[in-house]
């Protein structure tokens, strides 16, 4: 089975984008091969991020936030959380409206983090649909 390639882009991967790669690695691996990139890398994952990722059992201690020419060129979907508009990238972008939780309280934290992984869940399905009848990736 086919894993398609997919790119999880938000400003500093250092909280949205670094939640939907770990969600679609945990509920997708079958479907996905999920990377996650910053228009301008952090440098680091925010540790609210961390702290609410361990309430959903995901451990994010061995990510490191990363810029987008880090990731290489060939993916078959780019998940833009940012806000922004990309650069110019060869490959299909689909926009998520998904608010920055970086200097947001715990409990907004955790909204954004459901959010997200409800946005995750309904991509992973259909990858699943695509692959199960035969059509092409969504853009």
């Amino acid at each position: 089975m086919r894993r398609y390639r997919v790119l999880f882009v938000c400003i500093g991967n250092a909280c949205r984008s670094q939640m939907a790669e770990a969600f679609a690695r945990r509920y997708g691996s079958d479907v996905l091969d999920p990377q996650s990139a910053g228009l301008a890398p952090a440098g680091f994952v925010a540790p609210d991020t961390r702290q609410v990722m361990l309430e959903k059992g995901i451990d994010l201690e061995d990510c490191e936030s990363k810029g987008i020419e880090e990731t290489g060129n060939e993916f078959d979907l780019i998940v833009n959380l940012s806000g922004y508009p990309l650069p110019l990238l060869p490959s299909p972008v689909r926009d998520w409206k998904v608010e920055d939780p970086i200097s947001l309280d715990l409990d907004r934290h955790r909204e954004i983090r459901d959010r997200i992984e409800g946005l995750v869940a309904g991509l992973i399905l259909e990858f699943r649909r695509a692959q199960e009848f035969d059509t092409p990736p969504p853009e």
